[in-house]
């Protein structure tokens, strides 16, 4: 018989990790993700993993944000070899967001370190290192949207598009036990429908449990129309006083959200004379990763930018500057 247990993302927002056990799959993960929040140095040191990395069998990975992934180079630091299933443009996106993660963690170690040395105190050792990462990802797997792949002796798996960012999947798994077959949908994080750039979520029709993420699940978000003529009149505003805008934005599926309705304003010429700055390596090498997978996006959105003659999001924003390296950075 089948069970579920719950080790992050349960009564919190992140920390996806959920484990599924059965005769017909053996011992799977769905997500590892990191706990965030507050001092990550010392909230991974005193990470435990309430189960033994060395006798999970394999994981399923819903999409590539930290809260889903992160903990994946310390579980293969402390012993996982199995396989990460995942989607294939996931893939891609997981070695920027692990690398980029890992640069993190271990430059905010060596400054723990500074201050443990100052007041006399032991120093922490790395709970994981770069070379986990890599192993991470070497030990990945890609699948496509729509194919249907064994898992086990007697478990299936497909994943549907689920709209939320680059890559990400609705996970159906089916199990056969005792001649039984039952189905799991397990959700990862999900989009919006008509959200830009990435399609709808997919519908499902049938599952026997469903996991669902329900991180917005207590609040009505107001229309996209209302958000962007918003934006209209804050940069008409401040054209008109000669100021700047800021726009704080996360790396991965928002920045390139935001490109697209720059570009779109561009086009009705509202930003003809503004110079637009993208200030973030890590958000440049996301958006090149979106324009790889043109063919994962909205047909509506890319038919949109290429009747402008672009095959890319810099290029639909012709006033974008993208400032890779530090002295672009300062200028």
């Amino acid at each position: 018989m089948a069970t579920l247990s719950f080790h992050g993302a349960a009564q919190e927002v992140t920390g996806s990790c959920h484990l599924l056990e059965s005769p017909a799959l053996g011992r799977v993960l769905l997500d590892c993700g990191l706990h965030q929040g507050g001092d990550a140095v010392e909230r991974l040191h005193e990470e435990t993993l309430p189960f033994d990395p060395h006798a999970i069998d394999a994981l399923v990975l819903s999409h590539a944000h930290l809260d889903h992934s992160g903990r994946l180079p310390l579980l293969v630091n402390r012993g996982f070899s199995g396989p990460i299933h995942c989607t294939e443009a996931t893939v891609d996106l997981l070695e920027l967001m692990l690398e980029d993660a890992a640069g993190l963690y271990l430059r905010d170690l060596e400054r723990s370190n500074l201050r443990q040395r100052r007041r006399g105190k032991p120093l922490r050792k790395a709970d994981y290192s770069r070379a986990d990462v890599h192993k991470a990802l070497k030990l990945c797997q890609p699948h496509a949207y729509g194919d249907t792949w064994s898992l086990g002796p007697e478990a299936t798996v497909c994943f549907h598009d689920a709209g939320h960012i680059l890559g990400s999947a609705i996970v159906e798994l089916t199990l056969t036990e005792k001649a039984k077959r039952k189905t799991l949908v397990f959700s990862g994080d999900l989009g919006k429908s008509d959200a830009v750039l990435m399609k709808d979520p997919a519908q499902l029709t049938h599952a026997d449990l469903v996991m669902m993420e329900g991180t917005y699940g207590d609040r009505n978000h107001r229309s996209m129309d209302n958000t962007l003529a918003q934006l209209g009149e804050i940069l008409t505003d401040t054209w008109a006083r000669g100021g700047n805008v800021m726009i704080p934005s996360f790396a991965v599926g928002r920045t390139q959200e935001i490109l697209f309705h720059l570009g779109r304003l561009h086009q009705q010429g509202t930003l003809d004379n503004w110079q637009i700055f993208l200030d973030s390596p890590m958000a440049i090498k996301a958006t090149r990763l979106y324009d790889r997978w043109f063919k994962l996006l909205d047909h509506d959105d890319v038919k949109h930018i290429r009747r402008s003659h672009h095959n890319s999001l810099v290029d639909f924003l012709p006033n974008l500057n993208c400032a890779v390296t530090t002295d672009e950075s300062m200028a």
